[in-house]
């Protein structure tokens, strides 16, 4: 006999083991039985069932009552719209919106293609279809768990489009049926039928019935024969495979199929479809899309703080019908635009590839953003913007922020004298060095500003203290960390960096009498019903300095442009207060620089200017300083801006002027002194000539008469 197999073997082993196991198995199969029934467990699970269910309809109950259905139809009839600093229309927002157009302007012929294709029984139910749950059902089960479609009734198709995701999940079905019995209390049928229509999706970048008869056939859905009409509705459901753009052949063959149930639900004879069938579909294109997106960067930036300071959602945003008024000065936009697209401007790297950028301009009594551009080059949207999102070091730029402004406040004086030595300070030994590598020994505080002096401001810092100047900075709304409370604060050299937007809101201070406004580009928004949800009309200010501070310094930052490193980014005939910056490289380039910076000001704007790399390495870095590489950007914005200011004056003179007259004043008092002190000598001395020529004069009468 043949040796058995180790399988032979093994199920052997098995079977005496099952035949072991089997006994216990029945005695605890009996024990859970008695159990079963001593605790009731059918009706306890029955009832856990049914809780389940309770509560799952309560919550899907309270999301469709939290919806706000009652704007729906304002919503998808109007477009979010964006208005600038005058309440004048700038632009349009919109995603998945078309024209919208009454139910009365779309052809009969469409209204029964969709009816008899999507819902036949649209005018019966109350929202959803029996019968097509349990067919979805059906679907559910057959495919193994998987949603496949089918169920959902024209009424929750538009709850699906306007309220929620497309993900084929069991509780997206959900939310969707109660949101549908919501949609039906709500709207009549026509009604619905009609923003279903204007909010479908129909292929080729176009939404909504109207736009999809000009893509397709160059004609109003009003004008659309069955035929054509029947191969827009072919288009649902499939707008990639059926559009007769891309695939003529599918869509006629859906078109056909289309047109069969339509004779099947009585909507048109026999002899109307044979017609429709026969006919060809002639393709003509007039459909014209409405670019509204004309301000992108800072489109962009006024969804992203309407996402994350108003806690509103994108696709509401862009499809909700929404007004939003802003502080746009359209001028200043596309004059900032402008300059941006003047590639003559800007630096290129050996391969090509263009310097970045970004630029804000605001108003620094409100913070409002007048401007704002955020790139170069082909624009993403709602991409990277570098006008509120970059954080980079903003080297000189913290100078007024981080030591002069607080030096002020401690009673030092705009024409101090600040040591100018390379050498260490603090615990750390830091030790700066000066750009041209000269030293002055000593400096008078405007002058270190003008030039914009390293040495001078840390040794200012270091007397003044690191926190002082650290706690400052954070008044100044530049967010730090406590890595950042070092010497190196002085010439800004940051953890985490900072943006045009915040430097622009910092500056404010200066021109603004002390007080810092927050940067923000809504001022209201109000929804399709004429709510306002949002009201940001008041100016948030907050106190960083006294007026006589802020004063001081716009002294000071004005010789920036008159007679330090911002004199090439002045434009001819303006007066600007201000300050540049730049930052080294990391690596041996001795002309070249990673960040450039200029903020400056009038008391009617601030306009604050980044340039560089998103990615520096040696083959990709600015030439030169800020006073060569954004300099002439900054120079083209400002004189595009100024012009369409008030141009207000600054209510005061340039440091070096007033240090100039205080001491030609001293000069004239002394010289007045010194001659009222010389004619008063004078006088004393013609005085005492008087009475000693008299006294003399009677002397010798006296003589003469005795010797008589």
């Amino acid at each position: 006999m043949e040796e058995k197999t180790f399988f032979e073997k093994f199920k052997i082993q098995m079977v005496l083991f099952w035949q072991w196991l089997s006994p216990y198995l029945s005695k605890i199969h009996h024990w859970r039985k008695r159990i079963w029934k001593k605790y009731h467990i059918n009706k306890i699970f029955l009832l856990a069932i049914l809780l389940v269910v309770l509560v799952t309809s309560i919550y899907l109950l309270y999301l469709a009552k939290s919806a706000d259905v009652s704007s729906l139809k304002a919503g998808l009839e109007q477009t979010t719209t964006i208005y600038d600093e005058n309440n004048a229309e700038a632009g349009t927002l919109y995603d998945q919106k078309g024209t919208f157009v009454d139910l009365d302007k779309i052809a009969p012929a469409l209204q029964n293609a969709v009816i008899s294709t999507e819902d036949k029984r649209f005018y019966q139910h109350g929202g959803f279809d029996v019968r097509g749950i349990l067919r979805a059902a059906v679907g559910y089960v057959v495919n193994r768990g998987s949603i496949v479609g089918g169920g959902s009734t024209l009424t929750q198709q538009l709850a699906k489009n306007a309220f929620l995701s497309q993900n084929q999940t069991l509780s997206r079905k959900a939310e969707e049926l109660f949101l549908a019995v919501e949609i039906e209390k709500k709207y009549t049928k026509d009604d619905i039928l009609a923003m279903y229509l204007n909010n479908a999706y129909f292929g080729n970048g176009v939404w909504g019935v109207e736009d999809a008869s000009q893509k397709y056939y160059g004609k109003h859905a009003s004008e659309l024969t069955v035929s054509e009409a029947a191969s827009i509705a072919a288009i649902l459901k499939s707008p990639s495979y059926y559009n007769p753009i891309d695939h003529m052949d599918n869509s006629i063959e859906r078109r056909n199929l289309i047109l069969g149930l339509m004779v099947d639900n009585k909507k048109i004879t026999q002899a109307e479809a044979d017609q429709a069938k026969s006919e060809p579909l002639l393709l003509e294109d007039t459909y014209n899309s409405t670019n509204g997106y004309q301000y992108p960067y800072y489109f962009d930036a006024l969804i992203n703080e309407a996402i994350n300071d108003y806690d509103l959602k994108e696709e509401d945003i862009l499809n909700k019908g929404y007004k939003i008024y802003t502080s746009l000065n359209q001028e200043y936009q596309k004059q900032m635009q402008a300059t941006f697209e003047n590639d003559s401007l800007f630096q290129y790297a050996p391969d090509g590839t263009p310097a970045q950028a970004g630029s804000v301009a605001m108003n620094p009594k409100t913070g409002g953003v007048y401007a704002l551009v955020g790139g170069r080059g082909e624009h993403v949207f709602r991409g990277f913007n570098r006008a509120t999102q970059i954080r980079v070091q903003p080297g000189s730029i913290m100078k007024p922020l981080a030591v002069y402004t607080p030096a002020l406040e401690a009673g030092y004086k705009i024409d101090s004298m600040l040591e100018d030595e390379q050498k260490a300070y603090g615990s750390d030994n830091y030790m700066p060095t000066n750009y041209n590598g000269v030293y002055l020994g000593k400096v008078p505080m405007y002058q270190a500003v003008e030039q914009s002096i390293n040495a001078p401001a840390v040794w200012l810092l270091d007397k003044i203290g690191v926190d002082k100047g650290f706690q400052k900075v954070k008044k100044f709304g530049i967010p730090l960390t406590n890595d950042d409370r070092y010497l190196g604060l002085a010439l800004g050299g940051l953890t985490k960096g900072v943006s045009p937007m915040q430097m622009a809101s910092a500056y404010t201070v200066f021109a603004n009498e002390g007080q810092r406004s927050k940067g923000h580009l809504i001022t209201k928004i109000v929804d399709a019903t004429g709510a306002v949800i949002v009201d940001n009309t008041e100016p948030k200010t907050e106190k960083v300095t006294t007026p006589e501070v802020a004063k001081d310094m716009t002294s000071m930052l004005m010789g920036v442009f008159t007679n330090g490193t911002g004199q090439g980014a002045l434009p001819s005939g303006y007066s600007i207060a201000g300050k540049t910056g730049s930052t080294e490289l990391t690596f041996g380039v001795k002309n070249g620089t990673k960040d450039q910076w200029i903020v400056g000001y009038t008391p009617d704007v601030v306009l604050s200017t980044w340039i560089g790399y998103d990615r520096t390495d040696e083959n990709h870095y600015l030439d030169g300083l800020s006073s060569e590489g954004v300099a002439p950007i900054f120079r083209a914005e400002m004189a595009g801006i100024l012009p369409n200011t008030p141009m207000t004056a600054f209510n005061t003179n340039s440091a070096s002027e007033i240090v100039k007259e205080q001491n030609k004043t001293t000069v004239d008092k002394w010289k007045d002194d010194f001659d009222e002190g010389a004619k008063y000598w004078k006088n004393k001395f013609n005085e005492g000539s008087s009475y000693l020529k008299e006294k003399t004069g009677d002397f010798f009468n006296s003589l003469k008469e005795k010797l008589k």
